[in-house]
């Protein structure tokens, strides 16, 4: 029964995805996920397990979370004139912006640069949307002229451009990309995924006056708090305000606002981190490059692409060794036998490389 129940009810495009893997990490060093490896300092946990002790769990948030979006207004380079709404992550901003962009009387399209994002693609298909994906350059670049194309060819109604580019690491020419916005002009929105913008020190966030089609998506969990789970988007007032019709009451909790205000009063601890893994990552590259039969591609993100001769095989004998890094060699054909691996501590970036020498060593 069960078997016809879903049968029955399910999408069919449902029942043939694939659940998104998150594996379990305990005893491994996770070099996986893009994450912060530093905690906030002592003295700051202690101050925080203060204000959360204080929330008011026996209550809905303030639905419009007034005073932490002025706080990202305030710290994080938002123009004047600009607000923000916030998300679950950037996964629901993402999934916000493509449930206001899909239409009943005909498929809208999303589109995106690939390899990109995997939630670029998801989110457009649970969306009821089609995903076009217009392949990178060889040295993954944009191909500017074949993005106008798809452009005008199948009118999005939402493309992303992600800045650095997940997993590639590169920024993607400013040029290329204010292209890509105006020949987008009144029919399509441009959405510009800073999610590691902590690191790139790089931003869209000032051409918002300039491009009303433009909107610009972060999240806190690279500079240092995935595990609270908090994205935003600003854009112009009439945009936003059409977004904000999409996004679910009450859809950030007591204990993220709490924790997302406190961090934003010490931005300063969470900016030195990241100027501490933006060093790390130039001497983590240079380890790498001195390994045999590895290319280790620029990167501007707290992550490194590195291809190697065999991903298969390296994948598996850091697994063996207890590291958790992730194989993309499967996601897209410019990725044959690459790696991604997190940019960590030195510890944690001298154990990668030794493993990884290893594994090069008993291929």
């Amino acid at each position: 029964m069960t078997s016809k129940l879903i049968e029955n009810t399910i999408r069919p495009d449902v029942r043939a995805l694939a659940s998104y893997h998150v594996p379990d990490a305990s005893g491994y060093i996770k070099l996986d996920a893009m994450e912060n490896p530093y905690p906030l300092p002592d003295r700051l946990r202690t101050e925080l397990a203060m204000r959360l002790a204080d929330a008011v769990l026996n209550r809905y948030p303030i639905p419009t979370y007034g005073t932490l979006k002025q706080k990202i207004r305030a710290n994080l380079g938002v123009p004047e004139g600009f607000d923000v709404i916030l998300g679950n992550g950037s996964d629901e901003i993402i999934s916000i912006v493509a449930t206001a962009v899909a239409r009943s009387d005909r498929r809208a399209v999303i589109m995106a640069p690939v390899p990109a994002f995997v939630m670029f693609a998801r989110s457009a298909q649970m969306a009821g949307c089609d995903f076009v994906g217009v392949p990178l350059g060889a040295d993954f670049s944009l191909d500017r002229e074949a993005m106008l194309a798809a452009i005008a060819q199948h009118k999005p109604a939402a493309l992303f451009l992600a800045y650095p580019n997940n997993p590639t690491g590169n920024l993607f020419d400013e040029a290329d990309m204010e292209a890509i916005i105006e020949a987008l002009g009144d029919t399509g929105i441009a959405v510009v995924d800073e999610a590691y913008g902590p690191f790139a020190q790089a931003s869209f966030m000032d051409r918002l006056p300039r491009y009303p089609n433009l909107v610009v998506m972060r999240t806190l969990s690279k500079l240092g708090l995935a595990g609270i789970r908090l994205g935003y988007l600003a854009a112009s007032p009439a945009l936003l305000e059409q977004l904000d019709k999409v996004r679910p009451p009450y859809n950030v909790n007591v204990l993220t606002q709490v924790a997302a205000e406190f961090a934003l009063d010490h931005i300063a601890v969470l900016n030195a981190q990241a100027d501490a893994l933006n060093a790390a990552r130039g001497e983590l590259a240079a380890s790498l490059a001195t390994l045999p039969g590895v290319t280790v591609f620029p990167s501007r993100a707290n992550f490194l692409l590195v291809r190697v001769p065999d991903a298969d095989h390296a994948c598996a004998q850091l697994l063996a060794d207890k590291i958790m890094i992730k194989n993309m060699s499967k996601m897209h054909g410019l990725l044959a036998n690459c790696i991604r691996v997190t940019v960590s501590t030195p510890e944690e970036n001298s154990a990668f490389v030794e493993a990884l020498r290893g594994a090069l060593e008993t291929r």
